[in-house]
């Protein structure tokens, strides 16, 4: 070491080593000057010599300069990690709202939000120090692997802001404002972070005078019930062995018995082998055998036959990519069905084909029927969600992807399966990537089980590295040539001409909000930013003018309602004969597009164009429609969303218009936000749209958009494992006991992000699916065997408990398919006062719905059905729907083993309360906070901070809402969060039937979502809250582990709930800022504190002071004028009353009254073991205090 350095370090070490103890205890100097201190000492010393001194020295300054009065910093670093340092840090902060950054924090006050403004020329110059200053910083930050984000509250830096956040930028980190604090971290911030919110709900719960006795009263009734019941049950089922050994021998019998049985089937198998075998013999040589023979060798499928045979019998997965039109969907499945029956192996054969959607399955399953000469449900059959045609003799199965996993549930192991097909695989639903995962793993333990895997498109190399290098095998498609028109070729053809005024799609009026969207707008959509470059560098001159100027104005956004129209008339009155498919990208659009060519007068005409639908909430029966041939001269144009893209066919399909968009979900795991929005295609899905146009003859395909948007589209779209919540998904893993959740999502072929997968986790253990361990709970085993969310699963199960299934069902299936109520826009006030006779001031959607259903059944009893929705504004196919989905939830119900009587189940579905109380069960944690205010109501969700209820909502018709929470189902974001739909339910609503609650800091202090909520209540409430929630949670589990249970044995624990929640007015308040005790010995040195200056002249603000920390709110005071011209002031806090001595004004009264309320704190004492028994006192509120509070009821409990 240089000579030079020696004395540098010799001299500075003692001198900086006092300078940090003396920091620590002492006023400095200035952040900046430590920092400029520390850089003159970093240009002297080596900095690998000088590094854990000078880190020492810099973080001592700054610990010094943040407690400092003077300086008032606020700056606070989070940790990922409790690592070592050189400095003393508090203990380090820790929330559960999952943002991944953990640390402890400082506070300072907010004296600096009070600063002078200085002039323009001093601004500017503090505002370059302070970015020079926070350069440091944030490189400090940077270098330190433990250090996750800085938090600052200090004013300056909001001022600075812009400017900082450019410098973070810079520096390659992400900052971000939240009102009055700056966050500046390594890793992306969300949009809202409630840990940060000074202002999340903090609410008082008060219950009307005589109801917590009358409550308590059935809950020791109940308890006592228990545990005679208990004692009961101890001494009639005394321990035994008999059973067990009675099991082990019956075992061993059975065994003997299963041996024997082996034989015999195998001899029945044999002779069903041979029966297939002449069956399938007789059909071949049939006449009517040959020509579907001869058409099926017409296939290009069949060239490739014994290729395909011969490699799955030598490898155990093999991937298959065929064309549109090869028949690789219907070939394949029947080719290996038919080699296995032509070697007597026919009845030990087990094939099940995979498909991605119920129309695909039921059709392609009747097809291959037909074509082996069968019956639907002789040895081919289908399963689809709660309907199936199979039989004895069945041995190909087409099912939907979720039925086989529903399989595995039960069956881990396939037992008897020979083969699986997963079909459609290129696009990549979650299901299909799932059960890639699920199959990968089990083909090990079963080694003679084939997996083939059938796409659509040439990514096949993709699934075959998956699998180690499995064999890929292509088949050529055959299709006519179809001839492709873009955009600028349509309008060049048709003449049509675009302006900014006739792209506006017309949703029937009835949905304002979506005309309005597409009109001017202020940013750029996904949709138009997506294709911007490319229309920038597209080059349209050969088109004439008229085009240009068209495409000039083409609006991305629409659909194109008015030009389908256009190329749909165009198609109709010049080209030849033949069925036209449009692709849209939803229901609305459908059912708005198909309102609006039935008014055309010629493709509204029914003796020349028959209009179908077809979307996936129809029944099998209407979605079969689309595949009868209509009647000579009328033409058939079938509306339908992507769904129509592959495995079925509508032979008569000539001409396709594909509007270039589908409905894709999109999950922002960061801000946890779904959303469900049109998105450009893919280049594989406008190939299969195009393809549906040549299955059986030339055709033409209309795309509306131009050429150049085409070549800018994604190959291949975007698996939907990275795009949607993973909730059910994880549900699912777990049921089938496949270990832990992130390490078997990290097996996927594109597995999803961490986040993701943390935040499924998160909301599973929130509603109690899953335990802390990541292990399925009972009520988790039952959400698994149900095909909806979870969410609204829960809610089913909870209306079966708790005997108020019926309107619960409706509620479930209503958020399932969509809102049937109308909103024309001519009759919007009719419409609008026609919902709030159905809300009936109840301030519920999910009510409203239930009364609207009720009234329509009611109506097509009488035969009137049509006229009742015309009058109430109800959309008959959609209540048609929530018909039909509620039988199938009975049938689930029924299936699981919850329901056994449907009648016993609905002798609550009268209690509205108890409704109310269900719902909230299934939609927590989706759920906001409501302050009334004088012009307006506040809403704030733990996700997104300030949200507005969404003008169709019951709910945001009124004025005022008289509860103080609403539970939503769906929020939609545009430019800010809206709550499609909301119930209100009450304080104590939401702590017996939301999630887990814990106890605060205090008594009387409860807190639910890690903190986000609090209720403050007196503590003998929270005790009779917290009693009843757990024994309301153990009568769920007992009911879910013995469905047979009848909780009417329950009867005084259920009354307690009832008058809980149906007479619990909202009497309560929010209450904001509040703050919690941080440790005894602080509030022992507050306290101390307080005594010293009684009767001092801030008696009043110690007083405050106290009370705050003891989390209660400010006292009050009540001062009186005295005959002889003097004050009397009365301190009020916490129920008690203390008077003061009279005095010459009211000032000096109220001093003497709050050093009255001190001294009897303190009391009369400066031990500060006595001070803080009688603090003590008022925290835990002793049974003279609860009688004191009694006798001044007047006075409301702080």
């Amino acid at each position: 070491m240089p000579f030079s350095s020696m004395f540098l370090q010799n001299f500075f070490k003692p001198k900086l080593t006092a300078m940090s103890l003396a920091h620590l205890t002492c006023p400095t100097k200035s952040w900046s000057s430590a920092v400029t201190a520390y850089r003159r000492l970093h240009n002297l010393y080596p900095r690998t010599q000088s590094r854990n001194l000078l880190t020492g020295f810099v973080f001592s300054c700054y610990a010094s300069s943040s407690s400092s009065s003077s300086s008032s910093s606020s700056v606070v670093v989070r940790r990922s990690r409790n690592a070592a340092s050189t400095f003393s840090s508090p203990q380090f902060y820790q929330h559960n709202l999952g943002y991944g950054r953990f640390a402890y924090d400082e506070y300072a006050s907010e004296e600096s939000d009070c600063e002078v403004q200085s002039s323009s020329k001093q601004l500017g110059s503090s505002t370059l120090d302070n970015v020079e200053d926070w350069q440091w910083k944030l490189t400090t930050l940077l270098r330190r692997k433990d250090e996750q984000e800085m938090v600052s509250r200090e004013k300056k830096d909001r001022r600075d802001f812009e400017q900082l956040s450019a410098l973070a930028t810079r520096m390659g980190l992400h900052c971000r404002q939240y009102d009055r604090v700056v966050v500046f971290s390594k890793v992306p911030l969300p949009n809202y972070r409630s840990d940060l919110d000074s202002k999340r709900p903090q609410r008082e719960v008060v219950l009307p005078f005589g109801l917590q006795k009358e409550v308590n009263s059935h809950l020791r009734a109940h308890l006592a019930r228990k545990a005679v019941n208990k004692e009961n049950l101890h001494n009639a089922y005394p321990a035994s062995n008999v059973g067990q050994s009675q099991l082990i021998d019956e075992g061993l019998e059975e065994q003997e018995v299963s041996s024997t049985k082996s034989v015999i089937a195998e001899r029945i198998l044999q002779r069903r082998s041979l029966q297939m075998r002449n069956k399938q013999q007789d059909w071949q040589e049939s006449l009517e055998g040959q020509k579907m023979l001869d058409f099926r060798k017409s296939l290009p499928s069949h060239e490739a036959r014994e290729t395909l045979l011969h490699a799955i019998s030598q490898n155990q997965v093999v991937v298959v990519s065929g064309e549109t039109g090869c028949g690789k969907t219907t070939q394949l499945p029947q080719y290996i069905l038919e080699s296995e029956i032509e070697a007597s192996r026919g009845a030990a054969c087990s094939i099940i084909c995979t498909q991605p959607r119920r129309i695909s399955a039921i059709a392609v399953a009747e097809r291959v029927a037909a074509e082996r000469g069968e019956e639907i449900g002789e040895s081919v059959g289908y399963k689809v969600r709660l309907e199936g045609m199979r039989g004895r003799d069945t041995r190909l199965l087409f099912c939907t992807t979720g039925i086989l996993l529903r399989r595995l549930l039960v069956d881990r192991n396939l037992k008897g399966v020979t083969h699986v097909f997963i079909d459609e695989i290129h696009e990549r639903g979650m299901n299909e990537d799932f059960l890639l995962i699920v199959l990968k793993d089990l083909l090990p333990r079963r080694p003679e089980l084939k997996l083939i895997l059938m796409s659509a498109t040439l990514n096949a190399e993709l699934f075959a590295s998956y699998f180690g290098g499995a064999p890929a095998i292509h088949v050529p498609g055959f299709t006519y040539p179809v001839r492709n028109y873009f955009l600028e070729n349509i309008l060049e053809t048709t003449g049509y001409r675009l302006t900014p005024y006739n792209q506006i799609d017309n949703y029937g009026q009835d949905k304002l909000w979506k005309m309005q969207k597409q009109g001017l707008r202020k940013r750029k959509t996904q949709i138009a930013s997506a294709v911007e470059e490319a229309l920038m560098v597209a080059d349209f001159r050969e088109y004439s003018p008229r085009v240009r100027e068209s495409l000039s104005c083409w609006n991305p956004d629409s659909i194109g309602f008015n030009l389908i129209e256009n190329v749909l008339c165009h198609i109709c009155r010049k080209e030849r004969p033949g069925a036209v498919l449009v692709f849209m990208t939803g229901w609305d659009d459908i059912n708005s597009l198909k309102q609006q060519l039935e008014a055309h007068p010629l493709l509204g005409d029914p003796s020349k164009v028959l209009l179908l639908a077809c979307h996936g909430s129809m029944s099998s029966a209407e979605q079969k429609l689309i595949f009868n041939k209509p009647e000579d001269g009328v033409r058939k144009i079938v509306l339908a969303t992507n769904m129509a893209e592959t495995s079925i066919t509508i032979n008569d399909v000539v001409f396709v218009v594909d509007c270039g968009k589908a409905k894709e979900t999109s999950y922002d795991a960061l801000n946890n936000t779904p959303c469900l929005l049109p998105s450009w295609i893919s280049k594989a899905s406008a190939r299969q749209r195009k393809g549906r146009a040549g299955r059986v003859q030339p055709g033409e395909c209309y795309h509306l958009y131009p050429r150049c948007v085409h070549d800018a589209f994604a190959d291949y779209q975007l698996p939907e494992l990275l795009r949607t919540p993973l909730q059910s998904l994880c549900l699912q893993i777990k049921s089938l006991q496949l270990g832990s959740i992130s390490e078997f999502l990290a097996k996927a072929l594109q597995p999803p992000e961490p986040l993701s997968v943390q935040n499924a986790v998160e909301y599973l253990k929130m509603i109690e699916a899953l335990d802390e361990k990541e292990n399925l709970t009972v009520l988790g085993r039952h959400l698994s065997m149900l095909p909806v969310e979870p969410k609204l699963g829960k809610m089913l199960i909870y209306g079966a408990i708790f005997n108020c299934l019926d309107p619960i069902m409706t509620i479930v299936a209503g958020l399932s398919v969509r809102d049937p109520f109308l909103m024309p826009f001519d009759k919007k006030d009719l419409a609008e006062s026609a919902k709030a006779q159905f809300s009936a001031r109840g301030f519920s959607d999910h009510l409203a719905l239930v009364r609207a259903f009720d009234g329509w059944k009611n109506a097509e009893r009488e035969q009137s059905g049509y006229e009742y929705c015309w009058r109430n504004f109800l959309s008959t196919q959609t209540l048609r729907a929530i018909d039909s989905l509620k039988k199938q939830f009975q049938y689930l119900l029924k299936d699981i083993g919850l329901v056994e009587n449907f009648e016993s189940c609905n002798i609550c579905s009268h209690d509205e309360h108890l409704v109310r109380s269900v719902i909230c069960a299934g939609l927590f944690p989706g759920i906001c906070s409501v302050v009334n205010k004088e012009r307006s109501i506040s809403l704030k969700t733990m996700e997104d901070g300030s949200a507005l209820l969404h003008s169709n909502s019951v709910n945001a018709q009124e004025a005022r809402i008289p509860f103080p929470w609403l539970v939503f189902n769906e929020k939609i974001k545009v430019n800010s969060v809206f709550l499609r739909d909301s119930t209100g339910v009450s304080d104590s609503v939401v702590l017996l039937f939301g999630g887990n609650v814990s106890s605060g800091g205090l008594d009387g202090h409860m807190k639910m979502l890690g903190g986000y909520m609090e209720f403050f209540m007196k503590p003998e409430l929270a005790t009779m809250y917290l009693s009843i929630k757990k024994e309301l949670g153990a009568l769920v589990q007992k009911k879910l582990s013995n469905p047979k249970l009848d909780i009417k044995s329950h009867n005084e624990l259920l009354t307690a709930v009832r008058l809980l929640v149906s007479e619990d007015r909202c009497e309560g308040r929010f209450v904001f800022g509040r703050q919690m005790p941080t440790s005894a010995k602080n509030f022992e040195k507050e306290i101390q504190l307080g005594s010293k200056n009684v009767g001092g002249s801030n008696a009043k603000s110690h007083l405050q002071t106290l009370l705050a920390r003891a989390g209660h709110q400010p006292p009050s005071y009540k001062t009186k004028e005295l005959k002889n011209n003097k004050f009397r002031s009365t301190v009020m806090f916490n129920g008690l009353d203390f008077v003061g001595q009279p005095r010459g004004s009211k000032k000096e009264a109220e001093k003497d009254a709050a050093a009255e309320a001190l001294t009897w704190l303190t009391g009369d004492s400066q031990s500060s073991q006595k001070t803080v028994e009688y603090m003590s006192a008022i925290l835990k509120k002793s049974k003279k205090n609860q009688n004191q509070n009694q006798e001044h009821s007047s006075t409301r409990w702080r």
